[in-house]
Order: C-alpha cells, then structure tokens, then sequence
C-alpha cells in the first residue's frame, strides 16, 4: 500500500515514532537506578505507555508494591531476585490491572526494558512527572509506592 494512494490513511491515523535511547539522557530513578523514558503519557498524548530502560546498582531493589496500570518487562543483562527467585537476560515479566510487584533485588545490578500503559480494566495511568525522573532521591513512603 503505498501512503499516496492512501490519503485517508495518512490524514486520519497517527504515523509511527521512532527513538534511539543513546540519544537520551539516563535520568534519577527511585530505587538506586536510572531510567531512560522513551515515551511517557502527558495531557496531550494520554494513551502513551511509559516506555523505556531501568538500570538499577548492584544491590539496588525495592519493595512489595502496588499499581493499577499494566507494565511488561524484558530482562536485558543482570540477574532480579524476585519472590525466592532469580530471573536473569530473556526473561519476560507480565503485570496486568491491578497488580503488585513483590519486593525485588539485584545482587549483580542489570537493566529492563519496560512497557507501562493504561490499564484496559482500571482506566489507570502509568505514574511519570516528578515519580521516576526525579531531580533527588526523596525517602519512600508507603503511598509512594500505591500507584
């Protein structure tokens, strides 16, 4: 199909992005790690997952928590004790509305390639502005984390 005999197509329906995470910049997480947003949902776009890389420190981690949006990860490098557990490189993580994510840490430190978009049956919005770009690591509090 070729977009000028489409003109419908190209009016009416948004065209693919397209970003490279070695021209962005790693910004402050929470939980001794950097992240690197690709996409996140703002006013004007709020049907944008959260879309982006998670390095984390050796001995990084955080604890068990809850969201009501839905989040996939891919485990690039690194190994994530999760529940007893170690996942390491290949792994995939599903996370469906609501859920919780049991306490994790990483001995070896790693990185994740994560997908957080709206949850299709709680409506609720992946949590970005002044949550996982941070300017300084704040102390956690339990209403952190509930989101």
């Amino acid at each position: 199909m070729s977009i000028t005999k489409e003109p419908l197509v190209t009016s009416t329906h948004n065209a693919p992005e397209f970003k490279h995470p070695d021209d962005m910049e790693w910004e402050m997480g929470r939980f001794k790690n950097v992240t690197k947003f690709l996409f996140h949902p703002r006013p004007e776009r709020p049907t944008e997952p959260n879309l982006g890389f998670l390095k984390y420190e050796p001995g990084a981690g955080f604890p068990l928590h809850k969201h009501d949006f839905a989040q996939v990860w891919y485990i690039i490098d690194g190994e994530f004790k999760i529940n007893g557990k170690v996942y390491g490189p290949s792994t995939l993580a599903f996370m469906p509305d609501p859920h919780f994510e049991w306490e994790m840490k990483t001995d070896t430190g790693g990185t994740v390639l994560f997908l957080q978009y709206p949850g299709p049956t709680t409506g609720a919005l992946p949590v970005y502005d002044g949550r996982m770009n941070l300017k300084e690591v704040k102390p956690t509090v339990a209403e952190d984390l509930e989101h």
